[in-house]
């Protein structure tokens, strides 16, 4: 089920749990293009990754840029809001990466004797 946090004035803004960390990661970086966002996650679909940055940009953590060209391209980038995101998902990315045995999410290393 997906974290809902209501903000006032503007509804229950919704998380959706595999894809907000991995959009907020990717965004990070740099701005990108919606299709670019596309190739660097893995595994999303153009519905979940439209649904994931409507709810980032309605929550202000994701400002959308459109720019005029033809055919129009979108930019996405995190606002500062999202940047305040940013610190703790590395902080899970560390915890993960350094406990990934003992949570289950490795294999154990085997001691070379």
């Amino acid at each position: 089920m997906p974290l809902k946090v209501t903000r006032r004035n503007t509804g229950p803004v919704q998380s959706r749990d595999r894809c907000t960390p991995l959009v907020v990661f990717v965004l990070s970086s740099r701005t990108h293009r919606f299709s670019e966002l596309l190739r660097r996650i893995e595994g999303i679909s153009q519905k979940m990754l439209t649904q994931t940055l409507r709810d980032l940009e309605r929550a202000h953590c994701v400002q959308r840029t459109v720019i005029p060209s033809t055919p129009v391209a979108v930019e996405y980038s995190l606002t500062p809001l999202g940047e305040t995101l940013v610190g703790p998902l590395h902080g899970i990315i560390n915890w993960a990466t350094e406990h990934a045995a003992e949570a289950g999410f490795t294999e154990p290393s085997s001691a070379v004797a």
